[in-house]
């Protein structure tokens, strides 16, 4: 026994010393934990202050009754509640969560903290291709009927992200190629958006115009159904690659060293996240900074780690848009602002706020 002594008492100081580290993951995995909870959380209580507030004003109790119990209310507050407005609150929350989510993996991929959907010209895309059925009636899929304006929008926004797809598989198409094309085609969209504005007869002009605002007014339950899908479809696949996104940030390099195949999975995630972003702008229209301060705040409170910073910058994105669209009720009543005029004025600030709190640069 004495002689085995020395080995076993040698042998005990490693877990002790693996322990502290350990201790410290757990606590930071339910610090974590407890900052989604916590969002969650607000997100819900966002929800429902959104579905109280308008000029008909409801309590929460009754919309919480409403939305639980239908029939022990009366008619007209359960369509005020059911029909009008639990479509505009939900589809707030579906498109900040698509939106933050796209502008999260764009930046993941291309390495850009301005990375998002609109900093790459698919929301300029989607404006162009809405003006060209709104001021001339252009359908680029024919019989597209009274869906004329969001097909349209979503075809341009997809026609772009397939523009830089190909761009980037191109020799020499590498991170900055591709950042720099979606700068050249906001500016190349917005220029041809404003040919059209300036042909647009009146009633053809304002209409545009509300629509590059980008608005929750005319949020139906077949719009919120679509977009929900699609972030269900898509979000399985940036779960199951976690990973070796995760791994990305550490460089290319390094990640190649670890077998990740870089070009093929940049190409998917950037395919994946265009159509993540693509259709709830067809249906709201251009809707900024959701998809910058959403990440932006989820890498800021949780880190690169994929499992919580994923679902954390959706969370972070829904509750920007939810909040912002209480705010557009709110501020002149009986009057709903477009969203996208409050997402600018609140983003801006805040997305500065970002930047000068972390001047430290430490990105990569």
């Amino acid at each position: 026994m004495t002689g085995r002594s020395p080995g076993l008492i040698g042998s005990m100081p490693a877990p002790a010393s693996a322990a502290p580290g350990s201790v410290a993951y757990r606590q930071a995995t339910r610090k974590k934990v407890g900052i989604l909870a916590g969002f969650t959380a607000l997100l819900l209580l966002s929800l429902a202050i959104d579905v109280a507030s308008g000029p008909a004003g409801y309590s929460v109790w009754e919309v919480l009754k409403t939305l639980f119990a239908p029939d022990s209310v009366p008619v007209g507050q359960k369509i005020i509640v059911w029909t009008l407005r639990f479509p505009v609150a939900l589809m707030a929350i579906v498109t900040g969560a698509a939106l933050a989510i796209a502008g999260a993996q764009m930046q993941t991929i291309l390495n850009n903290p301005l990375a998002s959907p609109f900093t790459l010209g698919l929301s300029a895309a989607a404006g162009f291709g809405a003006a060209l059925a709104i001021v001339f009636g252009i359908a680029i899929i024919p019989f597209a009927g009274i869906l004329i304006v969001p097909i349209n929008a979503f075809v341009f926004a997809m026609l772009t992200a397939l523009l830089i797809f190909g761009v980037s598989r191109m020799r020499g198409g590498g991170v900055e190629t591709v950042v720099l094309l979606g700068i050249a085609l906001v500016f190349t969209f917005n220029a041809a958006l404003g040919l059209l504005q300036y042909l647009a007869s009146e009633q053809a002009l304002q209409e545009v115009v509300f629509w590059t605002l980008g608005s929750l007014a005319k949020a139906t339950w077949t719009k919120v159904g679509i977009t929900a899908a699609v972030v269900v479809l898509v979000i399985p696949y940036f779960v199951k690659n976690a990973w070796a996104l995760t791994a990305l940030r550490l460089g290319e390099d390094r990640a190649a060293a670890m077998g990740i195949d870089v070009t093929r999975l940049r190409l998917l995630v950037l395919m994946a996240a265009s159509l993540l972003a693509a259709v709830p702008v067809a249906f709201v229209g251009t809707i900024g900074f959701v998809g910058l301060v959403g990440p932006h705040v989820a890498r800021l409170l949780v880190g690169e780690d994929q499992r919580f910073f994923l679902p954390l910058s959706a969370l972070a994105g829904a509750l920007l848009l939810s909040l912002t669209s209480i705010i557009s009720k709110s501020i002149v009543p009986g009057v709903l602002i477009p969203i996208g005029i409050i997402t600018a004025l609140v983003g801006v600030p805040f997305f500065l706020a970002l930047i000068l709190t972390n001047r430290s640069g430490n990105w990569k």
